[in-house]
């Protein structure tokens, strides 16, 4: 055999074990001066079994990448102007609408990043499952109805087959994201592209989901592009990372060498940027802020927030969902006060209790006004000192308005200032939020969904609130972004004495920004303290649990197998009547509160 030939056998051999290849793919977009690359000769090989990580801030062109690959690029704004992406021995590039749809969800499946706008809001999460199942697979309707309860059941949704008939505004943001990766395992691809399939989700669900992704991955040869900010979750799952900046290839390698040897200052960067557990100590010291010391920013007192489930032929409420069970708290100005627990705890729906969103029994007072009865003038000068940063960015902002208008609406609708310094202010925040000025003119489609957390942020800060509710306010954002937007927030801070309720999954990015923490579990808190007493001296087992389960950037440490677990997981779901276990809070010393079942 000539050298020749023996060149050709060994590629023909590497490609058929490349399951995807993605060569010199270029993907270009409409501007007002003409059209631009967002990613430019982007070259990359998958194998089956393996999984690549593609990491890169924001707008760096990794969703644009996976948008390209599935052939579902927002046209006519955006083409594929050059490049192959080849499935198997299949050229996806040039095939008829009709030949993609029979090959998406069956041969390649895609987890988006925004649940909420990737699920159809007038159809149940079982109408939708079992559609995408039949629409592949010639199974009757009751297959298809236990093929999408399994499903459900292996990503650990609770009561799975009761959770068939509810619609996606009924289920937390972390349980959407949950019914999204359900939707894209449930046929078994050859090829997963995940993009930022944890971000919404919490420690102990994320180790969870993505252990299921590994086991899929082992069973299947499942070959998965996971495209993340978290690196501690390159770490743990990456066989190999891509690095993108500007739409371009920085830097490619295996996951254990880019961690120990990054070769670029932007890779290192991202790197040193990285929120680890311990880097928040010592930042600043933590303080306490007894509520009797001064009239609190904010103060929630035995809060409570029920939702009837509703049945049978006449809609009687039959079962009551506990989402937040007598909650009690104090924010004093300046203070961070941080809320953290497993999706579907009562975290959000503390947050729209606290913001006038939902309704609730006990009482929330705002710098001692409170909340309950106000008129329409009292309601609306309380809106001006309560602001929340929503979970899903894309679903807070009007897209039929600018960038530069939405930051500036809550200015206009309050009459500040005059329309000179409206602008000036709106500028002054694009920029304080890493925003580019040209930004301004643009809609929110046209942002990435990291840009558009940070059109969110500074919307929420241009009337200066007294108080902010940051509901996973960075959890769209790259690490880097992340740390300055983190900065960013403690700056505003302290310059304007601001209260935040601070709410997260992420553990480490809550020990970097709190002075308090508060732990919820099933609707209640089982645990508060300051960030040095929960992170130095966890008392309650389920706290223990959550920092255990935070993933470490350092691809040679696993983390605790007893994540995986079995069963059913426990639900705030109740019958009409049966009332909760109440927690009583006890002080173990220096007003670290932990709870104890009250008697």
């Amino acid at each position: 055999m000539t050298v020749h030939h023996t060149i050709a056998a060994l590629q023909k051999g590497a490609a058929a074990r490349h399951v995807l290849s993605v060569q010199g793919l270029t993907v270009d977009v409409g501007s007002p001066t003409g059209r631009r690359a967002v990613v430019s000769d982007l070259s990359f090989d998958l194998s089956r079994g393996e999984t690549l990580c593609i990491a890169g801030e924001s707008g760096s062109g990794k969703s644009m990448t996976s948008l390209a690959i599935m052939g579902l690029l927002p046209k006519p704004a955006a083409r594929l102007a050059a490049g192959s992406v080849r499935l198997g021995a299949q050229d996806l590039v040039g095939l008829e609408e009709a030949a993609l749809r029979t090959i998406r969800g069956d041969r390649i499946a895609m987890i988006f990043q925004e649940p909420m706008t990737s699920l159809n809001p007038v159809l149940t999460i079982g109408r939708q499952l079992t559609e995408a199942i039949r629409a592949h697979r010639p199974v009757s309707a009751a297959d298809a109805a236990r093929q999408a309860v399994a499903a459900l059941d292996a990503v650990r949704i609770p009561q799975a087959a009761s959770r068939m008939g509810q619609y996606p505004h009924e289920m937390s943001g972390g349980q959407r994201q949950r019914v999204m990766i359900a939707m894209a395992l449930a046929l078994q691809p050859d090829v997963l592209i995940a993009d930022e399939p944890t971000t919404a989700l919490d420690v102990t669900v994320q180790a969870q989901v993505l252990g299921l992704l590994k086991d899929l991955q082992r069973d299947l040869g499942t070959a998965i592009i996971l495209i993340t900010h978290d690196m501690g979750v390159v770490a743990e799952m990456g066989d190999r990372v891509v690095v993108m900046r500007h739409g371009r290839k920085v830097e490619e390698g295996t996951t254990a060498d880019l961690f120990a040897r990054p070769r670029t200052d932007y890779t290192k960067g991202l790197l040193a940027a990285v929120p680890r557990i311990g880097s928040g100590t010592g930042r600043r010291a933590t303080r306490a802020f007894p509520a009797e010391a001064a009239t609190p920013a904010v103060e929630v007192r035995d809060l409570t927030v029920r939702y009837p489930v509703r049945g049978g032929l006449l809609g009687r409420t039959h079962s009551l969902v506990h989402a937040v069970e007598g909650v009690s708290f104090a924010i004093a100005p300046g203070e961070t006060l941080s809320l953290v627990g497993e999706s579907g705890c009562g975290k959000s729906t503390t947050a729209k209790a606290l913001a006038g969103l939902a309704p609730y029994a006990g009482a929330i007072t705002v710098e001692g006004r409170d909340m309950a009865g106000l008129g329409r003038a009292g309601s609306k000068a309380m809106r001006r000192d309560v602001q929340m940063i929503f979970q899903d960015p894309y679903a807070s902002l009007d897209p039929r308005m600018t960038a530069g208008a939405l930051v500036r609406e809550p200015l206009d609708i309050h009459g500040v200032g005059t329309k000179a310094e409206r602008r000036e202010r709106v500028a002054g925040l694009f920029d304080r939020v890493g925003l580019s000025p040209d930004g301004l003119d643009r809609y929110p489609h046209e942002f990435s969904g990291g840009q558009r957390q940070r059109i969110s942020i500074a919307r929420a800060l241009a009337l200066r609130p007294k108080v902010i509710v940051a509901d996973e306010s960075v959890s769209a954002l790259d690490v880097s972004v992340q740390a300055r937007v983190l900065d960013l927030l403690r700056e505003l801070q302290e310059e304007f004495g601001i209260a935040y309720l601070f709410i997260s999954h992420d553990m480490a990015v809550v020990e970097n920004i709190s002075d308090r923490v508060a732990v919820m579990y099933l609707g209640q808190i089982v645990e508060m303290g300051t960030r040095d007493q929960i992170f130095g001296a966890p008392r309650h087992p389920y706290t223990r649990r959550l920092i255990e389960a935070v993933p470490v950037p350092d691809p040679s440490r696993k983390r605790p197998a007893f994540l995986r677990m079995e069963g059913d997981l426990p639900s705030s779901v109740r019958r009409r009547g049966d009332a909760p276990a109440r927690q009583e809070l006890v002080d173990a010393g220096g007003g670290h509160l932990v709870a104890v079942s009250a008697a």
